[in-house]
């Protein structure tokens, strides 16, 4: 893909959370499932100081949702509830935005002035999202950072069903230092990079928060002859490009239906659709689906869609689930059907070619159906008549979310200048020479810096160190490697391997403090087990926190195991299987070290259960 010739332009948002206590009150940064009480909110739209309602906001409203709010006193006080006006600012959280700030070359402003923008999708008690500006005109590399500021996290979303959606509050207030870069990245790989150099930035400070959820970036992309799309909740580094590569085709892709369209039919045939009534027609259908949704008074009507015949479900663009998606949205019905995807879920060619009949389709027209009560699927098609209208126009100019698969999916239209509007509870914050001079005077070491002596001093390779700094443990892993230098390479492979294999099980290892690592590297430094039982040791120690490293390594089993004993365990092995070990000869050590390992794991270093076996075989085969 030749992206400068699509006229590619990204720009990237990097939220992340910083590791002190809340921002505007004193409690505790942290995330429990604790629950000391619970309160209900429904939340409205309002007006900016100049009379206007943020289109966004006006589409959330839509959705008419209630929220269901849990907490805990262990974090959250009256200010998270909306019962109380915030206190004053975190001082910590200032000086570290302004850290990165003086790091990135950035312009400081002389105030910091917090504003109110408005979020009424619940992640938010009282309906707005406080962020105050820090700085301007940075630079990072060969990026230029717009803006930096400082923000509070939003709710923690714990479920939805139906018009009620379920929030936590553990994580409302958690300070955000929000990093907006220009939208001059090159590429998809230029993204990932400049993603990954401003996570290292962050990281040097050592005082950003570590683990799942703790940053997250939001990435704007457009190309020629397309429009601006912000694409928020990027988890990943490894996703950032991936996902850059999909929306490019998927805009590619909408910009080449536009074309067609405009080839086929003009807009002003969407104009007066007609919505037809299908019950009748697939009452007797042996679709499940179809038998579901009739019964209980439930009915199916559809509408012939100009123009839309094979554009509905293309490699790269799934126009049909944008369509489902806004469907959903708008009336909460679980989806619809289309033509391009029919015969399909038990509806047959005959009664396909049937619908076609009735609604008056032609050549390049397709249909769209709708399964359920009345008003819902009413609802539901003037919905997907909508957004089959800004497809004459191509890529909608809108904010859609990161999916796991690494595409995208509709969110809401993209906020305007009325989202904003001053705070009137928290004074500015005055930033005074002074201030930045000491900021100065107390600079961590850079990453460039860092990474140079990692090399020299651990002897680690390239990735190795870019992979350590980048992870947030990079002081976690000088301490221990101080302390225990002869285990530098378990110590290495532990935060790198081990730490992303647990994360992959979606353990959370944030919660494995320095004072545990210590312990756990004491002990295997000690020879209380063995080095291959470290996954094992630490994946119960996040599941069961209130336990010590000493507790834990008895309750797994873990607890070393002498040599005469390995000796046996070998020997009665070895024998068990003498016809293999005759046949294989030396060759059976792989197979065998399998099965001695299954029952000696993390109780016996693995290099000296290979080498007692090679000689149980060597012995055996020339007796």
């Amino acid at each position: 893909m030749d992206y400068k010739k699509i006229g590619f332009k990204a720009g990237l948002e990097i939220h992340q959370q910083l590791d002190t206590h809340k921002l505007f009150c004193n409690c505790e940064s942290m995330i429990t499932d604790d629950i000391d009480y619970s309160f209900e909110r429904f939340l409205r739209p309002t007006q900016s100081e100049l009379g206007d309602v943020d289109k966004a906001a006006i589409a959330e409203a839509k959705k008419n949702r209630f929220f269901h709010y849990t907490a805990s006193n262990r974090s959250t006080c009256l200010v998270e509830a909306d019962e109380e006006p915030p206190h004053s600012v975190n001082s910590e959280a200032v000086n570290i935005c302004l850290t990165v700030a003086v790091l990135t070359n950035a312009r400081i402003v002389d105030e910091i002035h917090f504003m109110r923008k408005i979020v009424i999708d619940g992640s938010n008690t009282g309906g707005f999202q406080r962020t105050g500006l820090v700085a301007v005109d940075g630079k990072i590399d060969d990026v230029g950072i717009q803006t930096i500021a400082l923000e509070e996290d939003a709710a923690r979303k714990l479920g939805e069903k139906g018009k009620i959606v379920h929030y936590g509050l553990d994580r409302l207030g958690i300070p955000l230092i929000e990093i907006a870069t220009e939208p001059s990245i090159k590429n998809p790989l230029h993204a990932r990079n400049v993603a990954e150099r401003i996570g290292m930035l962050l990281q040097a400070t050592g005082k950003v928060k570590r683990g799942l959820g703790t940053i997250r970036q939001d990435l704007n992309i457009s190309i020629k002859n397309g429009a601006r799309v912000e694409i928020k909740g990027i988890q990943s580094l490894s996703s950032i490009s991936r996902v850059s590569e999909k929306e490019v085709y998927r805009q590619l892709g909408l910009i080449k239906i536009k074309e067609t369209l405009n080839s086929r039919i003009k807009k002003t045939d969407l104009k007066n659709i007609d919505i037809v009534d299908l019950t009748n027609l697939l009452r007797k259908s042996k679709s499940n689906i179809v038998q579901q949704q009739l019964k209980n008074k439930g009915c199916a009507v559809g509408f012939r869609l100009p123009g839309f015949n094979g554009l509905l479900k293309q490699k790269d663009t799934r126009l049909g689930k944008e369509f489902a998606v806004h469907a959903k949205i708008a009336s909460g019905i679980g989806g619809i059907i289309h033509s391009d995807e029919l015969p399909g879920y038990g509806i047959t060619n005959e009664e396909t070619q049937k619908i076609h009949k009735i609604l008056g389709t032609k050549k390049h027209d397709a249909f769209i159906l709708a399964l359920g009560k009345k008003d819902v699927v009413i609802k539901a098609l003037q919905a997907v008549i909508e957004r089959a209208k800004t497809s004459f126009d191509g890529v909608p100019n809108e904010v859609r979310r990161a999916l796991p698969d690494d595409t995208t999916e509709y969110m809401r239209p993209m906020p305007g200048a009325a989202r904003m509007y001053p705070e009137t509870d928290v004074p500015p914050t005055r930033v005074t020479n002074d201030k930045i001079e000491i900021i100065k005077k107390n600079l961590p070491e850079l990453p460039d810096e860092k990474y140079k002596r990692f090399i020299k001093q651990y002897q680690l390779n390239n990735e190795q160190t870019k992979q350590i700094l980048s992870s947030g443990y990079s002081d976690d892993f000088e301490k221990i490697v101080k302390q225990h230098p002869s285990l530098k390479n378990v110590i290495i492979r532990t935060f790198l391997n081990t730490f992303s294999e647990l994360e992959k099980e979606n353990l959370d290892v944030s919660v494995l403090e320095e004072k545990t690592l210590l312990n756990v590297f004491s002990r295997l430094s000690q020879g209380k087990f063995s080095k291959e039982g470290i996954p094992d040791l630490l994946r119960y120690i996040i599941k069961n926190p209130e336990v010590d490293v000493d507790t834990a390594i008895k309750q797994i089993g873990l607890t070393a195991t002498g040599i005469d004993e390995i000796q046996r365990i070998i020997k009665k092995i070895v024998k068990e299987r003498r016809d293999f070990v005759e046949q294989r000869g030396i060759d059976a050590l792989g197979p065998l070290m399998g099965i001695i390992m299954k029952e000696l794991r993390g109780k016996a270093d693995g290099k000296v259960i290979s080498e007692i076996l090679r000689k149980e075989i060597e012995k055996k085969l020339y007796i």
